[in-house]
């Protein structure tokens, strides 16, 4: 993918001069003829870098430079001047300039000033990255941010520490909240790789009319409100790992472009007529049957092999018991300094009660059940009256005596909610109506033996609207009707 610079100049044989000489040295070029259009246009797209004339008629280099600065537009800029003086030196590096070349020209020098000032801005850039990648994940080792020590734990740290530097495409699969994020940092963090960025995409969280433009990016003018053009996050992660978590719910229509970005290694932006090739480490993630996602028709059997490659399977936490201490000390000790709530210790009675519990949201729910308690809690020693009392639901889920079944389910859903993050961006009332009613529906469908009919009349609703929500559900009951 070219690099692309703006020349602006007031004198067009200088813009031509300067503009094939880049042109020959592999930069794609756009020209401006004064300061205002300078602004327009760098507000409007992107660059790697950009050259202003010192003096022009209606807005100076210097001036353009500060307006450029006060919109954050972060490029690195090299200021043009007729007079090779140590005023214009100082001028244009206290303004932030990167450099400064002097008419006339060697072009020479020209070639080797733009391709330092564009390398020292993404190596900066990178620095700042890993900087705070670091700072936020502490290098996301696997022995640093995914914990434990049980048999199928150390199956997956094998696994990760024979594929990393193979530079394959990788499917991981394990229900939701196993961890399968971290593991793919985990990959990415030992790769080749490791030094340019990881970028997450979540296929689910994205509506599908949005999904294309996220993933690919699109050009200026390509639909109503596309005033810029716009990198996709395959661009974002050149060079580095892409994770396309939720694979499982991609459209079918884009998962064909997928997997010529895979094999092809480029793809067109929307309203794009140059490809774009890229060089991204694809790994994909799933909570769903892939196998049978390509039975039913809704999964290319294409895709599914090619993202195949290498396959790792996490376990369920109720299938790792021996990890449920250690990890329970490990977010004691990692949220009790992030919500500044000081040392907390839990007994080996609470230790025996988050055992006895089945974990159905895995290490997540196990997470959330540490946060819970920190927060509604404060005293220092977490017994098992003291978990429960924050999260009654790990008695088990068996109605107490004079519980009402609006008790049992509020119980339910305080696990569900996690008070230290934020909300999804249309918030949790969604996601939690999408929860209960999955398993309202597979009741109701166990009741009715997988009549259908009977089903949605039990349920209040039509019989195409349950169709589509079985189907929305990947829930495929055998019909009895």
């Amino acid at each position: 993918m070219k690099q692309r610079v703006l020349v602006v100049d007031d004198e067009e044989s200088i813009r031509w001069v300067l503009g094939k000489c880049l042109e020959k040295a592999g930069y794609s070029v756009e020209y401006g003829e004064n300061g205002s259009e300078a602004i327009r246009i760098a507000t409007l797209d992107n660059f790697s870098l950009i050259m202003l004339d010192i003096k022009m008629p209606d807005l100076s280099g210097l001036e353009v430079l500060r307006q450029l600065k006060s919109k954050d537009i972060d490029v690195p800029v090299i200021i043009i001047t007729a007079q090779n003086t140590v005023k214009n030196a100082i001028e244009a590096m206290k303004h932030g300039a990167y450099d400064y070349i002097a008419k006339p020209f060697d072009l020479d020098e020209v070639k080797l000033t733009v391709r330092r000032a564009i390398e020292s801005h993404e190596n900066s850039k990178k620095l700042e990255f890993l900087r705070s990648t670091f700072r936020e994940a502490n290098a996301l080792e696997p022995h640093q941010e995914i914990v434990g020590e049980s048999a199928p734990m150390l199956k997956i740290y094998k696994t990760i520490g024979r594929v990393a530097e193979k530079d394959l495409t990788v499917l991981i699969t394990g229900e939701s909240g196993t961890g399968k994020e971290l593991i793919a940092r985990a990959i990415h963090f030992n790769s080749r790789r490791r030094d340019e960025r990881f970028v997450a995409v979540n296929i689910a969280a994205l509506p599908k009319e949005l999904l294309e433009s996220e993933l690919f990016g699109y050009e200026k003018g390509a639909f109503t409100g596309a005033t810029i053009r716009k990198q996709g996050r395959f661009e974002d992660a050149h060079g580095g790992t892409l994770l396309l978590d939720e694979i499982g719910d991609m459209p079918l229509e884009l998962q064909t472009k997928l997997l010529r970005v895979l094999e092809e290694k480029q793809y067109y932006r929307l309203g794009g007529e140059k490809p774009v090739e890229v060089d991204v480490r694809v790994i994909a993630s799933t909570n769903k049957n892939l196998e049978k996602e390509v039975e039913k028709g809704s999964f290319r059997k294409d895709l599914y092999y090619r993202l195949n490659a290498i396959a790792i399977e996490l376990p369920l936490l109720r299938e790792r018991k021996d990890d449920i201490p250690i990890l329970s000390e490990h977010f004691l000790e990692k949220y009790g300094k992030e919500l500044g709530v000081g040392k907390r210790i839990i007994s080996d009675e609470a230790k025996e009660t988050l055992l006895r519990y089945n974990w159905p949201g895995n290490v997540r729910e196990l997470e959330n059940t540490i946060k819970r308690v920190l927060v509604l809690s404060s005293d220092a020693m977490i017994t098992s009256q003291v978990l429960l009392e924050a999260s009654p639901y790990l008695e088990g889920i068996k109605m107490r005596e004079g519980d009402s079944f609006d008790e049992l389910v509020t119980a339910r859903l305080l696990n569900m909610i996690d008070l230290t993050q934020e909300p999804p961006p249309n918030g949790i009332y969604d996601m939690i109506l999408r929860r209960v009613e999955k398993p309202l529906i597979e009741a109701v469908l166990k009741i009715t033996k997988g009549n259908k009919k009977r089903a949605a009349h039990l349920l209040g609703i039509n019989r195409n609207t349950l169709a589509k929500k079985l189907e929305d559900f990947g829930i495929h009951p055998e019909d009895s009707d």
